[in-house]
Formats: C-alpha cells, sequence, structure tokens
C-alpha cells in the first residue's frame, strides 16, 4: 500500500477487524470487511458503523458568521434554528458546485460545515478567501474522528455511549454531549437512506470508540461496513457523491437538487447564474434510471437514444435492497422525463433502461 496515502484515526481498528483497505481519494479506507452485500443488508435491517473521519470539518465564528456562511451557500441558513443541519450545495459564480455541504447552526456566531472528503483544502481556502471580514474560519478537520451509525437500530446502539437524549434529536438536528464521557457532536443525518447518527468525537477517541460500538453492539447486529457498501447505499437513496455526480462543471437546478437552491435569497454566490438556470431551463440533466435488461452501468459508459449519445453514466450498481441495476446519469435534458427509454452501451452492446424519478429505495417511516 502507497505510504503517502493518509490514514484516518481509524486505522489500527481497521486492520484489527480485518478490513479490506484501499485508496480512495489520497486516502487508504476500508472498502468492505465481510462483503460489500453482508453489510449493505445490515445497515436495511439492522445497524452499520462507517468511518467517514476523510470528511472535512470547517468551523466559522464571529458575530457575524451566520450571515457570512448563508451569502457562500445555496440553500438558506437563516431559515434553520439552532441545533438544526441543512443540506447545501456551495457554488462558483457561474454556478458550478464547489462542493455539496452538511451545514451545522450552532448559532449567529458559530456555524460548523462538513466538507466531502477530496474537497477539505479546496473548500476550506474558498470558504476562507470569500467570507466577509470579521470572522474567523478554522479548518478542524484532523481534530475529529467521524463515525456514521446507520440503520434502524442506531439510536438503540448510540444510547449505550451517551447520556444525550436522542430522542429529542430531529432528524436533520444535532446537539453538543457526550460520548465515552468526552465532548462530542452527535447529528442525526446519514448518506444511507437509513435513520442514523454521526458522531464526531475528539480524533484520539476514535479507535476505541468504533471498536466499543462494533463489540457492545453485537447484540442488535451491528457491523462495520467500507466504501463499497457506502456507494450501494447512498446510490439506492439517489444521494450524490461529488466527482462522479456533481462537480464544479454542474449546477445544482440540473442535477435536481434545486430543493437546495433558495432563489428567493436576497443574494448567495451564484445566484445569478442559477436564476438563468431556472428560467431557461436546463440543457443537461441529472437522471436515475433503471436497468430494463442484463447489466450494470458504469461510470462513463455512454448513454443512448435513437443511435445518439445523449449523455454519459455517473454512478451504477446491482441495488442489494431494490434487486436491480440502477444508476444515475447526464442526459440531454429533452430526454429526461420519467419513463424515456434509453439504452446504456456497455462493451458494445446496448443494454435497454428507463429514466426512473425519485429515489430508488425510500424507507417506512
Amino acid at each position: 500500500m502507497n505510504e503517502r496515502l493518509k490514514r484516518t484515526p481509524l486505522f489500527e481498528a481497521h486492520k484489527q477487524l480485518d478490513a479490506k483497505m484501499v485508496p480512495f481519494g489520497g486516502w487508504e479506507m476500508p472498502v468492505q470487511y465481510s462483503g460489500v452485500i453482508d453489510e449493505h443488508v445490515t445497515v436495511r435491517t439492522k445497524v452499520g458503523l462507517f468511518d467517514v473521519s476523510h470528511m472535512g470539518e470547517v468551523e466559522v465564528r464571529g458575530p457575524k458568521a451566520l450571515e457570512a456562511v448563508n451569502e457562500l451557500i445555496t440553500n438558506d441558513l437563516e431559515k434553520a434554528a439552532d441545533g438544526q443541519a441543512i443540506y447545501t450545495a456551495m457554488c462558483r459564480e457561474d454556478g458550478g458546485i464547489v462542493d455539496d455541504l452538511v451545514v451545522y447552526r450552532f448559532s449567529r456566531e458559530r456555524v460548523f460545515i462538513c466538507v466531502n472528503a477530496a474537497n477539505r483544502d479546496k473548500d476550506f481556502e474558498w470558504i476562507r478567501a470569500h467570507c466577509a471580514s470579521g470572522v474567523t474560519v478554522a479548518n478542524r478537520s484532523d481534530e475529529y474522528a467521524q463515525i456514521a451509525v446507520q440503520g434502524p437500530n442506531a439510536e438503540q446502539l448510540v444510547s449505550r455511549f451517551t447520556d444525550t437524549a436522542l430522542t429529542s434529536i430531529g432528524f436533520y438536528h444535532f446537539a453538543e454531549g457526550r460520548v465515552m464521557n468526552q465532548a462530542a457532536i452527535i447529528s442525526r443525518t446519514g448518506y444511507t437512506g437509513e435513520d442514523g447518527f454521526e458522531l464526531y468525537v475528539p480524533s484520539g477517541l476514535g479507535n476505541e470508540l468504533f471498536l466499543a460500538l462494533a463489540q457492545r453492539g453485537q447484540d442488535v447486529g451491528v457491523k462495520p461496513a467500507g466504501l463499497g457498501a457506502r456507494d450501494s447505499l447512498r446510490l439506492e437513496a439517489r444521494m450524490c457523491l461529488y466527482g462522479s455526480d456533481i462537480s464544479d462543471d454542474t449546477d445544482p437546478i440540473s442535477a435536481g437538487l434545486g430543493w437546495v437552491v433558495k432563489l428567493d435569497k436576497p443574494s448567495f454566490i451564484g445566484k445569478d447564474a442559477l436564476l438563468r438556470v431556472k428560467t431557461e431551463g436546463p440543457a443537461k440533466k441529472l437522471v436515475g434510471f433503471e436497468m430494463e435488461g442484463a447489466g450494470i452501468a458504469r461510470h462513463g459508459y455512454p448513454i443512448m437514444v435513437a443511435g445518439q449519445r445523449v449523455g454519459e453514466v455517473t454512478s451504477g450498481t446491482k441495488g442489494p435492497t431494490v434487486g436491480r441495476a440502477i444508476g444515475l446519469g447526464w442526459v440531454d435534458a429533452r430526454h429526461a422525463e420519467a419513463g424515456t427509454e434509453l439504452g446504456i452501451e456497455i462493451r458494445g452492446k446496448l443494454i435497454p433502461a428507463r429514466v426512473k424519478k425519485g429515489p430508488f429505495y425510500k424507507r417506512a417511516k
């Protein structure tokens, strides 16, 4: 393994749990432990543990912190309450997506931002360069280990490690508390389509906590899960992956993320460009599709209609829960309507597929 790859604070735990490690965006990360399908099913039916410590954390403080961050993002932090998190895009002036983020509102004076792993340095520099004066922007990524506990039994498991009243934390809300007697941020969001929590703890606690969760959760069916299951879970829930489905060459409205673009905000970076996209309509759209023939669509495969290439696959897999091959891809807007017949070119053969609206999987409430 290339020693130049970065390692998360949980690296020793992964070795102890016999994880298969792979390079991922400059990091040495677990791709699987017991197997991708087994881990996927465990998260859907019981509870899984993910190391997401490679994600970055940026904190903005000061009397104008909320206003400064709100100018950087497409969603509206003013409409959130203290203790609430929002999913959002952060865009360039031309509407291109710098990153997709989860932003935590502690108060008007303190805002905490979770950024994608590959964008840690880029996002920090962007935020620091574009924040108004009078605020402090700190890159706190190396201070935290972040563990995602996802699945129907997540609350039951996490409750064994904290006195925080987890039932009082609503979806996309968070609380400060203690985990294994150390200060932590406990948030209830997720990237799997299931209920679950993210535990932000001091980096030095990461190995101990991950192993303790794995050991003390045996009776609720816990298993550690790697990048393979994380990808199939998020794709079934139709959640975008930055760098594959979205990038700084795509805008959130065309990507189907218009619900996090609040054009009624007085201003934010990229507003004028996104208003034009909204008014004129996207030229291309990111769509979900289901395969109707045998084959799995992979990143970069051509998408065809009537013998013409109209787009490209960005993500694809066989969904273990939904039981069929699914994917995401960019297509010319005229071919983006639900039910549109597509052809996915797989090793020289055209395999039929159909545009699907909404998530492929949605958990029962």
